[in-house]
């Protein structure tokens, strides 16, 4: 018995799934071999109804091992590892159950990571994570055009210090995000169209329009920003 009568055997969906897309483990991100670093931020204090986000950068994790044994995807001709370098840099390492910490650590994480020139995917998670990634990552590039795909807007005044429906409420007023340059795809909840300030496009106008020209308002409304 071979590998080769068994080409899957290395790339099992239940057997040593320890990193996204089977990606090298690695918290050595500043070499030059090093384009792209996944990180988790397990994470749900800020979540309401009921918690359980913390265990999605595992799940997600898990989930991806069903992608990696066929490196190409149709209708694609190239294999993900053929344009880009990437490493899994595990989840970030924070008090759990303090969310100042949280707070603090993602956003020294982020500046680290982007200013050593990589691109950062982060895994939550509840929303409330995007808030200190936004905040790292302006620090690196200046003000950010938001790209943000959603039912809710999330731009809610709450009164909890820690909620995942305040963060793109908190971003424009800490001008981290220019909502000129920004648009939210796929809203379906209420919220105040009139002194709302991001442009959208609601789900039943995602439904109707094409790929192609989404992507278009996409790539119109963002422009040059980072």
């Amino acid at each position: 018995m071979t590998d080769s009568q068994f080409p899957f055997a290395e790339t099992s969906i239940y057997i040593d799934v320890f990193s996204y897309l089977g990606l090298p483990l690695s918290r050595d991100f500043k070499r030059d071999s090093v384009d792209a670093v996944v990180m988790g931020i397990p994470y749900d204090l800020g979540t309401t109804g009921r918690p359980g986000a913390r265990s999605g950068p595992n799940a997600v994790r898990q989930a991806s091992a069903n992608l990696r044994w066929e490196q190409r995807r149709w209708p694609w001709d190239f294999a993900l590892a053929e344009r880009l370098r990437a490493i899994d840099y595990g989840d970030l390492r924070y008090s759990y159950g303090n969310s100042d910490d949280m707070l603090a650590r993602v956003e020294a994480q982020a500046v680290e990571i982007t200013a050593a020139g990589k691109t950062l995917v982060s895994i939550g998670g509840d929303h409330f994570v995007t808030l200190p990634l936004l905040r790292g990552h302006a620090r690196t590039h200046g003000k950010l055009a938001l790209i943000h795909f959603d039912a809710h807007t999330d731009t809610y005044e709450d009164e909890e210090k820690y909620s995942h429906g305040c963060m793109f409420h908190r971003a424009p007023k800490e001008g981290l995000v220019d909502p000129a340059h920004s648009i939210q795809i796929g809203i379906r909840t209420e919220y105040d169209r009139a002194a709302h300030p991001f442009q959208v496009i609601d789900a039943q106008q995602a439904n109707e329009r094409a790929v192609a020209d989404i992507v278009d308002a996409i790539r119109a409304r963002v422009g040059g920003m980072p």
